[in-house]
């Protein structure tokens, strides 16, 4: 699950101008996305084996694989303060290239101290890419030509954690954890390549060069009831995708339901309909608005947290595509908002906004792997509900 909200406004060319079709320039915008961060949450489908293998909690070991999010929420308002002054292309092509080398080492990686520093380091990169290729888009897409650019890196992002997991499960269940690892290696390298064949070589934007400091930015943005409101709504919703996702895994593998690593694998075709869901959230928030828009999604994430509880494997998958569908729903109306409370420093405000998304998926595996371990699924899907409980009273302060 990540963020996609960026500023489109002030673009200069119209990639689509240039580009052989538009279909092809959306394949091209999408493979992008999902080769930037499939490593994100792919591991995830492996977490049983990997606390196996390290001889570590559930706990332990969630909190070391979802040490990517401190990566990624560094890099984020790092790179949203300096990026005016990044080549949009070079930084991309760097990012991924330097992704390869952590995904490759996670296959030796000696203890669980290692395997999270490499986790953040991968954290780092993904997220330097990722910003840098919106930032991208924004500028060089014309106003009418962005919507179809970021559904098309949206659906990329989306699938990237439907198609990553798939591929974790399935090779690590054929040939070993360490083969998982150098598979994702060569898809960062197979994303670093694409982006050297289709990105062109342009400098950031003059126009979006920001007229004060970026901590004056920074600031402004945080005193903005708006945009404050808006950061603990990111906070909140991936405390609670994380916390769902990641301890869930534990559930399915014992006992009533007892999947194997190829199975588990496969339950995350509960993120299909979110490919599709998410793409509506900019339609539904203009005819609705953001508040009841928000409020929706966060309602339906709540209806799928009792379904996880049962005991049958069928009602556990109909409450993780409602908790699915709502996050990333709520998360595409929150990041939308963002680019239109910002009035100016937008790349700040995303930057910004990026960081505390990403605090709130790490400070969740820590907060709900404790209640996992000490008191079961039910206190985490408890502490899930608290998460988006809080959301929704964040989102009253959405004012237009």
């Amino acid at each position: 699950m990540t963020d996609l909200s960026v500023p489109t406004t002030g673009a200069a060319t119209t990639m689509g101008a240039h580009s052989p079709g538009l279909a092809l320039r959306s394949l091209v915008i999408g493979l992008t996305a999902f080769l930037t961060v499939v490593d994100l949450f792919a591991t995830q489908a492996i977490l049983p084996a990997l606390t196996r293998h390290y001889g570590v909690t559930p706990a332990a070991m969630g909190f070391a694989v979802n040490a990517s999010t401190f990566g990624m929420a560094t890099a984020s308002l790092v790179v949203g303060f300096f990026s005016p002054h990044i080549n949009r292309r070079f930084g991309i092509l760097v990012s991924l290239a330097l992704l390869a080398i952590p995904t490759s080492l996670l296959a030796s990686a000696p203890n669980l101290t290692v395997f999270m520093a490499l986790r953040v380091a991968q954290g780092l990169c993904m997220a330097s890419a990722f910003a840098l290729t919106l930032a991208y888009l924004g500028e060089q897409c014309s106003a009418m030509d962005a919507g179809g650019a970021f559904a098309a890196y949206i659906t990329g992002n989306v699938a990237s954690n439907l198609v990553g997991r798939l591929i974790s499960a399935a090779v690590a269940d054929g040939l070993g954890l360490a083969w998982n690892f150098y598979l994702f290696a060569a898809l960062n390298l197979t994303g670093a390549v694409l982006v050297y064949f289709s990105i062109r070589r342009v400098q950031p934007m003059h126009a979006m060069m920001p007229a004060v400091s970026p901590f004056a930015a920074a600031i402004a943005h945080w005193r903005n009831p708006r945009l404050r409101a808006a950061f603990g709504i990111g906070f909140c919703i991936l405390f609670a995708f994380i916390g769902t996702f990641t301890f869930v895994n534990f559930v399915l593998v014992r006992t009533p339901l007892s999947l194997g690593m190829m199975d588990v694998g496969l339950v995350y075709f509960v993120f299909l309909p979110s490919v599709v869901t998410t793409l509506l959230a900019g339609r539904v928030a203009s005819w609705l608005g953001t508040r009841p828009t928000i409020w929706g999604a966060l309602a339906i994430a709540g209806l799928g947290l009792p379904l996880m509880l049962m005991p049958h494997l069928s009602e556990v998958l109909i409450g993780m595509v409602l908790v699915g569908v709502g996050t990333f729903f709520a998360q595409a109306a929150a990041t939308g908002f963002v680019g239109q409370a910002a009035a100016d420093n937008r790349g700040i405000a995303s930057g910004t906004y990026l960081a505390c998304y990403f605090s709130g998926g790490l400070v969740g595996t820590a907060v709900l792997g404790r209640l996992f371990d000490a008191f079961g699924w039910h206190a985490c899907v408890f502490g899930v509900g608290v998460a988006l409980a809080a959301a929704a009273m964040l989102t009253f302060a959405l004012r237009r």
